[in-house]
């Protein structure tokens, strides 16, 4: 995209227009006075210590417009080696890759336009939203190697969900019960790892967004809901006062956030995050209880609308890595790298240096 492309829809932005883009029949219903906002968001990956051939991924923008969500491109530069773009139709995952040869030193700068605007699903009225694609559906009810739909999970989500008629009553069940009966845990690192069998099977209720979503999304999808976590990063700060659900200044290194959606009829996607619940909680103004008005705000209003002060990525489970040696990752949110023969932790910074920073445009 040239430069006064990027200026013409950064001005429609701006101006709360609606940007041009081919939209999916289910788009989630959204307020349409919320204006959209232009970001720039820039990767820079340092591999510190190359053993041999190395390769690195990371995540770009959703590879579909979303009615909270559109890209504008990506640019992308692997000093002394090779990179390019890639597209898991299967998992909906868009990735930036790159690979260099044995004695070179590997840094890749991503830079990535897109615009953003909050959205909400009003359940007061019908909702006319046209069918999803029954492939799609089919695909986020399905179980996987990290979302397991059956035996204890399957038992659970039925006494959650006990006596509840609709999918979005059993969903409103569902986000209750993981804010009643969960906590953020932090201590584990990153955003968790999304296990849900080892929650279940030791009644490990603390976790950070990727496991607190993902029960989620494992109990929707075991009482027939399609549902999916969306992956991405914090870019801005909460123009709603919550200073523990925004990341303000320009480094968002360690801002990354597991959000998640279900689908109901006539409404499509619907935004949920119990889990930011749980993080007011715990980090707000140093901690709050759970009947405090900013905690109760919250959580109304995380089931059903999004902040959107925050980058979609994916929506992906058990990525495949374009020429990865080391199998699949659960998911792809932080940039991922292998040297030689091995996978390098994303959160070891001896050995695996990123920095990621974001700026507002319009």
């Amino acid at each position: 995209m040239d430069r006064r492309e990027f200026l013409r829809l950064a001005g429609l932005a701006s101006a709360g227009a609606t940007l041009p883009g081919a939209m999916s029949p289910a788009f989630a219903e959204t307020t349409p006075a919320e204006n959209w906002k232009v970001f720039e968001v820039t990767t820079r990956v340092e591999v510190l210590k190359p053993l041999g051939a190395t390769r690195v991924w990371v995540p770009t923008p959703l590879a579909w417009d979303m009615p909270y969500q559109k890209a504008f491109g990506n640019q992308f530069h692997a000093e002394g080696g090779t990179s390019g773009i890639a597209t898991d139709w299967g998992t909906g995952t868009r990735l930036v890759w790159a690979e260099w040869p044995e004695g070179t030193a590997p840094v890749l700068t991503h830079t990535q336009h897109f615009a953003t605007r909050d959205v909400a699903v009003d359940f007061s009225r019908p909702g006319h939203v046209p069918a999803e694609n029954p492939a799609v559906l089919a695909r986020y009810t399905a179980a996987t190697e990290h979302v397991p739909t059956t035996g204890i999970v399957k038992d659970m989500s039925d006494d959650i969900v006990r006596g509840q008629k609709s999918d979005i009553d059993k969903a409103r069940a569902i986000y209750e019960w993981i804010v009643d009966n969960t906590y953020r845990d932090g201590k584990v690192r990153g955003c968790g790892t999304g296990d849900i069998n080892f929650m279940l099977e030791n009644k490990a209720w603390g976790g950070k967004c990727a496991d607190l979503n993902a029960l989620f999304v494992a109990f929707a999808r075991a009482q027939g809901i399609p549902a999916r976590d969306v992956y991405g990063v914090r870019v801005a700060g909460s123009k709603l006062g919550y200073k523990s659900l925004g990341k303000t200044g320009g480094d968002i290194t360690k801002a990354q956030h597991c959000r998640a959606e279900f689908y109901a009829a006539g409404h499509g996607w619907v935004p949920v995050d119990p889990a930011d619940v749980r993080k007011v909680i715990l980090e707000e103004d140093g901690g709050k209880k759970p009947d405090d008005p900013m905690v109760l705000a919250a959580r109304k209003r995380l089931f059903g609308s999004w902040e959107m002060n925050w980058l979609a990525y994916n929506t992906g489970n058990d990525v495949t890595l374009p020429g990865a040696t080391r199998g699949t990752v659960a998911f792809l949110m932080y940039p991922q790298c292998e040297t030689g023969s091995a996978r390098v932790d994303s959160l070891d910074a001896d050995n695996f240096k990123y920095t990621i920073t974001s700026k507002e445009l319009a």
